[in-house]
């Protein structure tokens, strides 16, 4: 099974362009400098929020990676233009990943 970081947050709609913009370097900073980083899928459910699904080797690897936060370039201007961090959970698939 993998592990599912499943993140919901807000972005005013003025800067979603610029959070889309900010999404493939962020990517780049996971996969190169994150044990156990999978891949991830963000959605856009209203104007303002979004829900971001990344998926994980292990617990562990997301534990880490939630430990370490925002300390490559990439990840910190993603973050940076997130305005507010409705909830975060845990989970694991039920299925293989690209199933």
């Amino acid at each position: 099974m993998t592990t599912v970081e499943i993140t919901r947050f807000r972005v005013l709609p003025a800067r979603a362009d610029a959070l889309l913009a900010a999404r493939p370097e962020m990517l780049r900073d996971f996969q190169t400098d994150r044990a156990g980083f999978l891949g991830a899928r963000l959605v856009r459910l209203t104007a303002d929020e979004w829900l971001d699904i990344v998926f994980w080797g292990s617990s562990e690897d997301f534990a880490e990676s939630r430990r370490r936060g925002a300390d490559r370039p990439g990840i910190q201007a993603f973050f940076s233009l997130i305005d507010e961090v409705v909830s975060v959970e845990e989970g694991t698939t039920t299925e293989p990943v690209g199933a």
